[in-house]
C-alpha cells in the first residue's frame, strides 16, 4: 500500500480504498429512508379511527386522547366453559336413626329402598312394632329407620356387649367402633334403654306364613278356616302367566323377610289364576292376608293370592290357567291396593319373576 501525508500528517489511504467511506453514507441513508416509512405506516394506521373511539372525557388539561380500537374489530381469544350450578356434596354416613310415619301405599322394601338400606334392616329396628312380619306396617305408624344395615338394638338391663355381639352375629368390636354409638372404647356406657348400632349384626326371622295346603284329602289342614278336601283332577303345565294385566312391582320385592311379589293392582281389578289347578283354600286369613287364594297345581308348585277385594272361587274348585279367581283389593294388613303374589315348589319358596314370562 503507497501512502502519502497531507495536512498535519494524517494517513490517507490510497485511491483504490476511498469509495468504502461513500458506501457507508449510502447505508445510512437508506436506513433513515426505512425508518421514515415505518414511522409514516404506523400513523396512517392510526389516523382512521374517530374523536368517538377515543378516551377524551374526563381527562386532565394537556392531556393526550389515546385511540381505541373500533368494538366490532376487537378479538378475544378464551376457553368457553360451562356453567354448573349445582354443588357436589360428598356423602356422609348417617350417625343416628330417624324416625318415619308410614303413608299410603307403603312397604318395608320401598322405605328401606329410599333409605339405601335392606329392607331386613328397617325390620330389625321396629320388631316390637312389626313382630317380624312387613306386612304389619300400617299407615301412621312410626318407624325406626337405622342409619346402616344391620341391627338397631335397645339395650336392656344386664346385657353384656360381649353377648350382643355374639346374639347378632357381630363382634364388640363393631359395636364399640361406630362413631354413632358414642362409647368410650377404654370404658364403655350403655345405660338401659339406649339405641345401639350394631352395623353388619343380623339375626334369623321368624316367618309369618300360610303354610302350603296339597290337594287331597291327606294334605287338609283343619284348624284353617276355608280349606277342604279336593278331589278334581285339574293340574298346571308349569308354564305361568302374570296373574293381573298389571306387570308392575309395588311394594314389597321378593326378599328374605317378604317371599312374594306384591304387584300393582288397583280395588277391583281381575286377579287370574297364574296356571290351571285346584284351589285348596279360599276365604279371609290370618297374618296379615286378608281374603286370599292358594292353588295347587298338582305338579309339585302352588300360588298364592293376597290382599283380595272379593273372592271369586270355592275351595275344591278347579280353575284354568287365566280364570278369574278375585279382585284386588287391600284387605288384611296393606297400606295401599296391591296383590301379595307367592309361588311354592314341594313346599319351598321361589322368587315368582323366576317363572313369570
Amino acid at each position: 500500500m503507497k501512502v502519502t501525508s497531507k495536512g498535519a500528517g494524517i494517513p490517507q489511504p490510497a485511491g483504490e480504498n476511498r469509495w468504502l467511506p461513500m458506501l457507508a453514507w449510502v447505508v445510512a441513508g437508506l436506513m433513515l429512508v426505512w425508518m421514515g416509512l415505518v414511522v409514516y405506516q404506523r400513523v396512517a394506521q392510526a389516523a382512521p379511527f374517530s374523536s368517538s373511539s377515543t378516551v377524551s372525557s374526563g381527562l386532565p388539561a394537556g392531556a393526550v386522547n389515546l385511540p381505541l380500537p373500533a368494538l366490532s374489530e376487537a378479538r378475544t381469544e378464551s376457553v368457553s366453559r360451562e356453567v354448573n350450578p349445582r354443588t357436589v356434596i360428598p356423602t356422609r354416613t348417617r350417625m343416628a336413626a330417624v324416625t318415619y310415619t308410614v303413608e299410603a301405599g307403603d312397604a318395608i322394601f320401598g322405605i328401606a329402598e329410599n333409605f339405601s338400606l335392606k329392607p331386613e334392616s328397617v325390620l330389625w329396628a321396629n320388631y316390637d312394632i312389626l313382630d317380624d312380619n312387613p306386612d304389619m306396617i300400617a299407615v301412621g305408624q312410626n318407624l325406626l329407620i337405622p342409619p346402616v344395615d344391620g341391627v338397631l338394638y335397645k339395650w336392656k338391663e344386664g346385657d353384656q356387649l360381649g353377648k350382643v355381639a355374639e346374639q347378632f352375629n357381630a363382634t364388640p368390636d363393631d359395636i364399640l367402633a361406630f362413631p354413632g354409638n358414642r362409647l368410650d372404647m377404654t370404658n364403655p356406657v350403655i345405660n338401659p334403654g339406649d339405641l345401639v348400632m350394631i352395623p353388619g349384626g343380623s339375626r334369623a326371622f321368624q316367618q309369618w306364613l300360610m303354610p302350603t295346603i296339597p290337594r287331597g284329602a291327606a294334605g287338609v289342614a283343619t284348624n284353617i278356616a276355608g280349606t277342604c278336601n279336593t278331589t278334581d283332577n285339574t293340574y298346571g303345565s308349569g308354564a305361568f302367566i302374570w296373574p293381573s294385566a298389571s306387570h308392575d312391582i309395588s311394594g314389597n320385592n321378593y326378599w328374605s323377610g317378604h317371599l312374594a311379589i306384591d304387584i300393582g293392582v288397583s280395588t277391583g281389578e281381575a286377579v287370574w289364576a297364574a296356571d290351571s289347578g285346584v284351589v285348596v283354600y279360599a276365604g279371609g286369613s290370618s297374618g296379615g292376608y286378608g281374603r286370599m287364594v292358594m292353588i295347587d297345581h298338582g305338579n309339585g308348585y302352588q300360588t298364592l293370592y293376597a290382599h283380595l277385594d272379593s273372592v271369586l272361587v270355592t275351595c275344591g274348585q278347579g280353575v284354568s290357567r287365566g280364570r278369574t279367581i278375585g279382585l284386588g283389593g287391600s284387605t288384611g294388613n296393606s297400606t295401599g291396593p296391591h296383590l301379595h303374589f307367592e309361588v311354592r315348589y314341594l313346599g319351598g319358596f321361589i322368587n315368582p319373576l323366576f317363572v313369570l314370562p
